[in-house]
C-alpha cells in the first residue's frame, strides 16, 4: 500500500450539510491563531470533521504571508520506508492543520493560542491548498514536526489515532 493510499475519514465542517458545531462548543472560524509566544500564525479557515468519529479533530489555519515568506529549512524527518524527506511547499500551499488539543481559546478576543508551538515550527510545517483532502499521509508529517519525536512513530490506521489528547478539547 502507497504511503498516500493510507485511510482518511476527515471531511471539512463546511462540506457537511448535517454537521454544525455543538451549542457547548465555540465555533472558532474566523479566529486569530497565535503561538506560544502570542506571535499570529493566521487565521481559522475550517474545521476538520472525523465522520467516524462524529467530532472535530482539526483545525485548518489560513497562515499569515510571514509563514510563507519565512525562509526557514523545513523539518525533514525519515518517512515510513525510511528515506529522508524534505517538507517542500509548494505555490498557494497557504494553509495548515492544528489538532484541536493543541489550541486553547482566549474566547473574550477570540483568539487561538498554541501554547507548546512556536512561529518556527509552524513556519517549517508542510502546508497545504484550501480544500485539498487532508489524508493520514499529511496527518503524521505534521503531527511529528508539532511533536519531534524521538523514533519513528507508529501510529494506528483507524478512529484509534484520534484517541490521543493532542485531538480533544
Amino acid at each position: 500500500m502507497k504511503k498516500e493510499d493510507r485511510y482518511s475519514n476527515l471531511y471539512y465542517l463546511e462540506e457537511l450539510d448535517d454537521y454544525k458545531v455543538a451549542d457547548s462548543d465555540k465555533d472558532v472560524r474566523g479566529w486569530t491563531v497565535r503561538d506560544s509566544n502570542g506571535k499570529k500564525i493566521g487565521e481559522v479557515d475550517n474545521l476538520i470533521v472525523n465522520k467516524n468519529t462524529e467530532r472535530v479533530v482539526y483545525l485548518s489555519v489560513e497562515v499569515d504571508e510571514s509563514i510563507i515568506a519565512a525562509n526557514i529549512q523545513p523539518f525533514t524527518m525519515k518517512d515510513y520506508e525510511d528515506e529522508i524527506m524534505d517538507f517542500i511547499n509548494e505555490e498557494d500551499e497557504n494553509h495548515i492543520i492544528i489538532p484541536i488539543g493543541m489550541a486553547t481559546l482566549d474566547e473574550e478576543n477570540e483568539i487561538v493560542f498554541t501554547p507548546k508551538i512556536e512561529y518556527d515550527t509552524f513556519a517549517e510545517t508542510k502546508r497545504f491548498r484550501r480544500g485539498d483532502q487532508v489524508y493520514r499521509d499529511y496527518e503524521e508529517d505534521v503531527y511529528n514536526s508539532y511533536t519531534r519525536p524521538d523514533s519513528d512513530p507508529i501510529y494506528p490506521d483507524d478512529d484509534t489515532y484520534y484517541d490521543n489528547d493532542d485531538f480533544n478539547w
